[in-house]
Formats: structure tokens, C-alpha cells, sequence
């Protein structure tokens, strides 16, 4: 991956005026979606792997290539490990290794998501990392925060932490989480902090300015499948 990333480029130099305006509907109505076969059989796999060892659950949401799940589960050893993204060419890149506590599945986040709030299942900690930010202001509704399903967020629960090379993003994210009643931080990430993505690496290298949002939803559940799952 080459290191001569340009900034984001958006035609939106600010906040969105239509920000607070959509979050606020989405959460006051839930969004419910049909989940698609293939995401249905990802999710088996999921629950499979809690129910043969029990573990904390720890989310690498749109990880990518999963390089960044490896990394976390280094970092998480005694939790279960998901990076999950809709891309069969882009995980097809994962340099596996030997590690067992994470596992990456092909599938889109938000039915993902939804599935684990079916259940009852929360994340000790969720990351979002680069997330495809959708500069163009009319693709707000796109973006994680602007998403019909973004309240499934708050009912994941655990410590949350988005990063992105555009400061817009974090900006109109923290927003969000405030407009649903979260407290939480926005920073530029340390320089000294490890590279956990390969998108992280490029945007450093590149001389991006790293932003990162942190917050404690506060449930801090262990995931014990046998009540939950048939």
C-alpha cells in the first residue's frame, strides 16, 4: 500500500446542517432490516465460537483486509475477536496467523450488528477503524453515524474507539453519540501509537492528521451463549 495518500477531499467544509436533524430520527425510530441469507450463516459461525469457548467479545467492525484484527487480538488475548466486512476480495489479502482468538467473517457490520442485539450479545469493545467516510455531503445518511442502524451502537455497548483521517468525520460522530445522550472524546491520535491498519500506516506515513473518538457505552458484559442461543 503506498504512503502518498491525499487528504479527504469533500465538498462539506463543516458539520452537516442536517446532522443533529437525521440522528435524531433514526433514534427515535428502530430500524429493523431482513437479514440476508449469507450474513445469517456469518453470524452461525460467530455464535458457534462463543458457544465452544465463552469469551468477551471484542468487534473490528469494516476491518478490511483484517490486518487490524490480528493486531487487536494480540491486544485482546483472552476475548473473541470478529473483524467483519462486506468484502470477499479485500479479506481474501489477510495474512492468517496463528493466533485463535479471532476470527473474520464476510458479511455486512450492521446485520451483524442487529443480530448480536437479537441475542443479547454485547461487545467488551468495538472498533471502528477508517471507515469509508462518504465526503460528499448528500451521502451523509451513509456514513456510520448517519446510518438508519446506528442506534445499534449504543446497544452494543463496551468501549467504543472510531478513528479517521478526517476530522469532519470524528467531529459529526462525537455529535452523534451526544445527540443519543454518550459522553466521550475527541483527539488526534499519539504519534507514538502502533499502527493498527494498514490504512492507519499509509494515512501516518502520508502526513495525515489521525483523529480518534473514544467513549464507554458501559456494558461490559461477558457473552455466555447458553440463554441466549437456541
Amino acid at each position: 500500500m503506498h504512503a502518498n495518500s491525499s487528504p479527504v477531499s469533500s465538498n462539506q467544509q463543516q458539520l452537516h446542517p442536517r446532522l443533529a436533524e437525521i440522528v435524531n430520527r433514526h433514534l427515535r425510530a428502530a430500524h429493523r432490516a431482513e437479514i440476508v441469507a449469507h450474513n445469517l450463516s456469518a453470524y452461525e459461525t460467530l455464535r458457534e465460537s462463543l458457544a465452544a469457548r465463552p469469551r468477551p467479545l471484542v468487534l473490528d467492525s469494516f476491518c478490511g483486509t483484517g490486518h487490524s484484527t490480528a493486531a487487536l487480538a494480540e491486544r485482546h488475548p483472552g476475548h473473541l475477536v470478529v473483524g467483519i466486512d462486506k468484502s470477499a476480495q479485500r479479506l481474501a489479502k489477510h495474512p492468517y496467523t496463528d493466533r485463535d482468538n479471532y476470527l473474520l467473517l464476510r458479511a455486512d457490520c450492521e446485520d451483524i450488528w442487529q443480530l448480536l442485539v437479537r441475542d443479547g450479545l454485547r461487545a467488551e469493545f468495538h472498533y471502528i477503524l477508517y471507515p469509508n467516510p462518504w465526503p460528499k455531503a448528500r451521502h451523509l445518511q451513509r456514513r456510520v453515524h448517519g446510518h438508519a442502524r446506528f442506534p445499534l451502537l449504543l446497544q452494543l455497548g463496551g468501549a467504543l474507539e472510531l478513528r479517521s483521517n478526517w476530522q469532519i468525520y470524528i467531529e459529526e460522530f462525537g455529535v452523534a453519540m451526544h445527540l443519543a445522550g454518550q459522553r466521550g472524546r475527541v483527539s488526534r491520535l499519539a504519534a507514538g501509537e502502533t499502527d493498527l491498519s494498514l490504512f492507519e500506516r499509509k494515512y501516518r506515513r502520508s502526513g495525515h492528521d489521525l483523529w480518534v473518538y473514544t467513549a464507554n457505552i458501559g456494558l461490559k458484559l461477558g457473552n455466555q451463549p447458553a440463554n441466549n442461543m437456541p
